[in-house]
């Protein structure tokens, strides 16, 4: 990006007000999700019958509990900082997986036309005609619970809206004069796409990442509510929430407010961040 279009994007971020709010919250979820381990208090998997559904900044047996405890006695402060980890890892995970699927086949597709643009848009169209939860619930029962497993169901279902957009702009773009004036200079296809034809898609592109990330964050806590993401040993958003249902009725609130208030924050920090970038990146509204 050149040095006057980051400069730009640094004022329009400092002037705003929610975006920086946004960021900053992105920014220590990034932080807790890179050094949970040495963050946390506890062993998230440690479990204290003695100390069980504690409240928070209660003490006991020489631990405090700073956010309380759940059903098993383990921390739910150490618990909510790893599940950061895996919220990002299969967030950005399936976005990057997605997203090179989806421009590669956007690109081909836009490019070239004919047969090759009909089965991309045609296989796209059979994963829209399924509601996409069903197929991630499917497939997962089929492969079974897994990190590698959920990025892999996740970011399939997330290229369709890549290849879309991209397939949209590459036909925009393939007849335009500097296209043309590459493929006079002899430069092959490979050049073409992905030097001279996506560079400049990356603006819409950077602004459905940023929206995507935060819905799959919100699929994965939804599969993970349901049992369907990672294994019950290892701890996830999601995950605490399903197992905070049998004691919403005790009033232990702290096992179901603060991992909500997690997903809350997060997605709409995304969310937030993202409707900015499409602000600031799109000409039309950036005219206005």
């Amino acid at each position: 990006m050149p040095r006057r279009d980051t400069r730009r994007l640094w004022r329009s971020l400092v002037a705003a007000k929610w975006p920086v709010l946004a960021l900053g919250i992105l920014i220590v979820v990034a932080v807790v999700a890179a050094f949970g381990p040495w963050l946390a208090p506890l062993d998230p998997a440690r479990q204290s019958i003695g100390s069980r559904l504690a409240e928070p900044l209660s003490a006991g047996q020489g631990v405090t509990h700073w956010l309380g405890s759940d059903v098993l006695g383990r921390d739910v402060l150490s618990r909510l900082l790893y599940g950061a980890r895996i919220s990002l890892l299969v967030g950005l995970a399936a976005i990057t997986v997605g997203g090179v699927v989806g421009i590669v086949a956007g690109l081909l597709a836009g490019y070239f036309g004919g047969w090759v643009d009909d089965l991309t848009m045609r296989l796209a169209d059979m994963q829209l005609a399924f509601p996409f939860i069903l197929l991630a619930i499917m497939f997962l029962v089929v492969l079974g619970p897994g990190v590698g497993n959920l990025i892999l169901v996740l970011g399939i279902g997330q290229w369709v809206t890549y290849a879309r957009i991209v397939r949209a702009e590459t036909l925009a773009l393939r007849e335009k004069e500097f296209v043309e004036a590459a493929r006079a200079l002899g430069d092959g296809t490979a050049s073409i796409l992905f030097r001279t034809i996506l560079p400049n898609i990356v603006a819409p592109l950077t602004v459905i990442a940023s929206f995507n990330v935060a819905s799959v964050i919100l699929t994965e806590a939804a599969l993970s509510f349901l049992g369907l993401g990672v294994p019950p040993s290892v701890p996830t958003w999601g995950s605490m929430l399903a197992e905070s249902r049998d004691t919403l009725l005790a009033n232990k609130w702290w096992l179901a407010v603060f991992p909500g208030l997690a997903i809350m924050l997060t997605v709409l920090s995304f969310n937030i961040l993202g409707d900015w970038l499409r602000d600031v990146l799109d000409p039309r509204l950036r005219d206005r």
